[in-house]
């Protein structure tokens, strides 16, 4: 089947080039001629596993190409995505200004009939206003195409965001035109095959289905932060906890990892997204309004853990940072716990020496170049001259150091660890001072 996606960014271009692994003639089109001419060239943008050698190879076997020509982006299939970014307001709202230009350009330049499919994570109605406005646009032509607008979220995690599109967990499509659906189940027949992983409903509760679901999945994360809060106050241990409760099959083990709080480019942005809309509705989320209370109170654990034990004189004070990106496998810091981190200690006069295998980068775009912030080449190099080490990312790469040259090399001897990566007794057991999320402390020997 021939299909065009509207952005590429991690979802168009993820499921771009998915589509095209699997046979279908995919055409990605961007507003970014910069971005567009280095993927034509086989460089990609973005820091996703497995996603350079999908592009580059359905490239050269001219299954997915890319172009700036919306027209021609228009032209080419009778299958169109969305997959444009819809990034927040200052009131939390998700700005459509991107999704909605798309739907005037296919407007525009419509020749027949059309199928819009909206990947972008939107609110519930954004369909209506996406058939309003192609609607108008053809009235303002003078020309009559029959068109449907389907909503079809994405459910990827960054970090393992091929593997999921390759093998969806479930695939929601949000129509009440059969014809509509039986093309998508043509589309995802591929993908389809095990067992039938299909849910049709109507538009309005797929788009509510995507933000319930990471909301619902934010939710677990505040919940356990809260208990290791409270763990750490009635001298319990949290990962004991969590082992008991994820332990009961209507809990599960996912997603009751204590840590620094959520981060990246969906769950912050959801979370206020689904609160704006339901105030719009005159609805008090009083739980959504509590779970991102609690992740924006964690983001800020780490350093108070740290300007509590330097008796809030951190000025002078060089802090070794493992991690950068918002979680593993991903170059992605929008919203990362370790921004937090980062600012906090430069106002508190402290210098960071920092290392994350893939989002040094980033972090220099973001920050640029500064006296206070040094990006060191591995986990090593940024505790040489360290008085402590902060730890704010999973890395596998920093599961197992040697604790015996970390005691030898930091100043005071102290691990703060924002994810629970250790078992205490293993940092204490080389005088090591240990600070974890929700688990007693261990002062350095």
């Amino acid at each position: 089947m021939k299909v065009t996606v509207f952005g590429t960014g991690y979802v168009g271009l993820v499921q771009g080039a998915v589509l095209a692994d699997v046979g279908h003639q995919v055409l990605c089109v961007d507003v970014d001629e910069k971005k567009v001419a280095a993927l034509k060239a086989g460089q990609i943008p973005i820091h996703e596993p497995g996603l350079d050698a999908l592009v580059i190879n359905n490239q050269q076997l001219g299954r997915l190409q890319f172009t700036t020509n919306a027209e021609e982006g228009v032209a080419h299939s009778e299958l169109i995505f969305l997959a444009v970014g819809t990034p927040p307001d200052e009131d939390g709202s998700a700005d459509l200004q991107y999704v909605l230009a798309v739907a005037q350009t296919i407007a525009r330049h419509m020749d027949g009939p059309r199928i819009v499919i909206n990947k972008s994570t939107v609110p519930v109605g954004t369909a209506d206003k996406v058939s309003a406005v192609i609607a108008a646009g053809l009235e303002q032509r003078g020309v009559r195409y029959p068109f449907d607008v389907v909503s079809n979220p994405e459910f990827l995690k960054e970090g393992a965001a091929v593997g999921d599109c390759q093998r969806p967990d479930r695939i929601i499509i949000g129509t009440g035109n059969p014809a509509s659906e039986a093309k998508l189940r043509e589309l995802y027949a591929p993908f389809n095959r095990n067992h039938d992983k299909i849910v049709v409903m109507d538009v309005r509760s797929a788009e509510l289905t995507k933000y319930a679901a990471n909301a619902m999945l934010a939710t677990k994360i505040s919940f356990m932060n809260e208990i290791a809060n409270l763990a750490e106050r009635l001298g319990a241990n949290v990962e004991a906890v969590r082992r008991g409760i994820g332990s009961d099959p209507r809990i599960g083990y996912h997603f009751i990892y204590p840590g620094v709080g959520y981060g990246g480019s969906c769950f912050p942005k959801d979370v206020k997204a689904l609160i704006h809309t339901a105030k719009e509705v005159e609805f008090e989320p009083l739980l959504l309004n509590a779970v991102e209370e609690r992740n924006h109170a964690q983001r800020h654990v780490l350093f108070e853990r740290i300007n509590a034990f330097y008796g809030g004189q951190l000025k002078g004070k060089t802090i070794a940072l493992w991690g950068l990106a918002f979680k593993p496998n991903t170059d992605d810091m929008r919203e990362a716990p370790s921004r937090n981190l980062l600012e906090a200690l430069w106002a508190a006069g402290a210098r960071v020496q920092a290392y994350d295998p893939v989002a040094m980068q980033e972090a220099l775009r973001i920050y640029g170049e500064r006296d206070d912030l040094r990006l060191v080449d591995g986990p090593l190099a940024a505790v040489q001259g360290a008085d402590c080490l902060a730890i704010v990312t999973e890395w596998q790469v920093f599961r197992a150091p040697d604790f015996a040259l970390l005691a030898q090399t930091l100043g005071d001897r102290m691990i703060f660890d924002g994810r629970n990566l250790y078992d205490p007794a293993l940092p204490a057991s080389h005088g090591l001072g240990y600070v974890s999320i929700g688990r007693p402390a261990h002062p350095p020997r």
